[in-house]
């Protein structure tokens, strides 16, 4: 059974590895629109900027930790290791309808050199 939870998952791995195009063509809908401050909110620049940070980053690690699913909406909670930056933990909300991704909101955070939270971000 295809859950949205995974195909939210295989999404961002796509995207990751540097197949942001097979991405939206498999899971994102007609209309798309997402909420990332530093990019215009269409579909076609979201994906143009995935596929160009794959670019500057081959080697990255992409890891997926955490993924809840309610209703139309999944989290993720994932872990992005550039290898020539600092490592960030990232949070994308989506939202589905049709089984296709409508709506992507994401937000991330650097891991600092010093964590003084004893219990980490991850």
């Amino acid at each position: 059974m295809n859950t949205n939870k995974k195909r939210a998952k295989e999404f961002l791995l796509l995207a990751a590895r540097g197949d942001s195009r097979e991405a939206f063509k498999r899971y994102v809908a007609d209309g798309f629109i997402h909420h990332n401050a530093y990019f215009k909110g269409d579909g076609h620049t979201l994906m143009v900027a995935m596929e160009e940070a794959a670019k500057k980053q081959p080697n990255k690690e992409f890891e997926v930790l955490r993924a809840l699913e309610d209703g139309d909406l999944v989290s993720i909670h994932s872990r992005i290791n550039p290898q020539d930056s600092p490592e960030m933990a990232v949070i994308h909300i989506f939202k589905f309808k049709n089984d296709k991704i409508v709506e992507i909101w994401d937000f991330g955070q650097t891991v600092p050199d010093t964590v003084v939270n004893e219990n980490g971000m991850f």
